[in-house]
């Protein structure tokens, strides 16, 4: 198995993404929820077609994609008319997926605006725009690399394992493939370490004085944002496995 599909690094991988988005939770959660960032015309006249925030958004990915970022296999971009990269092409010994079309990110951003953001920020406006949509994007970035690990994850567990999975891929079975990749108490862990995270990176910026959230939140938008989609994102992935 490729160093990519091993089970530690695909833990390191997402223990260094845990802390990503935690520490993006915090620093968003320190101004008000700002509606302005996210509605078409709340810049004025300054912008036509998109929010602040897919704005932003859209011009970063403009940049990181002419330094190959979306060639890598871990990477899935929120906009598709991006340009070329501008350095040469890299070549990989091997992509550890296989050929796929799962890509969930017109999903990631809805629950974004309208799920996360009013879940951890206080209503009102603060008019600090730019320093949340920055700090959106990340956010936004780190999430949607989190959430499409879960093929890396999937592409492991089926090469482990992939007798008990081809039945269940031939039969179109999505809720019994769902069941075969769930481990229930690994899921515990995590929502427990993630919450011990929060409470200790929390309880330091509360001691400096920049705000925090609370932990139980964190736990939260893991077991209700993050999780779920990372999983419909593995079932979706071994769906297409199969696919010549």
């Amino acid at each position: 198995m490729t160093k990519e599909l091993q089970l530690d690094h695909l833990r390191g991988v997402l223990v260094r993404l845990e802390e990503t988005i935690i520490f993006g939770l915090i620093e968003r959660a320190q101004f008000l929820r700002n509606p302005p960032v996210y509605e078409l015309g709340g810049m004025g006249g300054a912008l036509a077609a998109e929010t602040l925030l897919e704005f932003m958004l859209h011009e970063t990915e403009r940049s990181h994609a002419k330094v190959r970022r979306y060639t890598s296999p871990d990477e899935h971009s929120f906009f598709d008319d991006l340009p070329d990269p501008i350095l040469p092409a890299l070549t990989y010994a091997e992509n550890p997926l296989h050929t796929n079309r799962v890509n969930v990110n017109a999903q990631i951003m809805e629950m974004y605006v309208n799920e996360l953001v009013p879940f951890i920020c206080a209503g009102g406006d603060d008019a600090n725009y730019g320093s949340c949509a920055v700090i959106d994007v990340n956010l936004l970035q780190a999430l949607s690399k989190r959430i499409h690990y879960g093929m890396f994850i999937a592409e492991s567990k089926y090469r482990e394992e992939s007798s008990v999975f081809d039945p269940l891929i031939r039969a179109n079975d999505a809720a019994a493939i769902e069941a075969a990749i769930t481990a229930a108490h690994v899921e515990v862990q995590l929502y427990e370490r993630v919450s011990r995270k929060a409470s200790a990176y929390g309880s330091e910026l509360l001691t400096a004085g920049d705000g925090g959230i609370a932990p139980d939140k964190v736990r939260t938008i893991y077991e209700r944002w993050i999780i779920p989609p990372c999983k419909q994102v593995e079932v979706a992935y071994l769906l297409q496995r199969l696919d010549d």
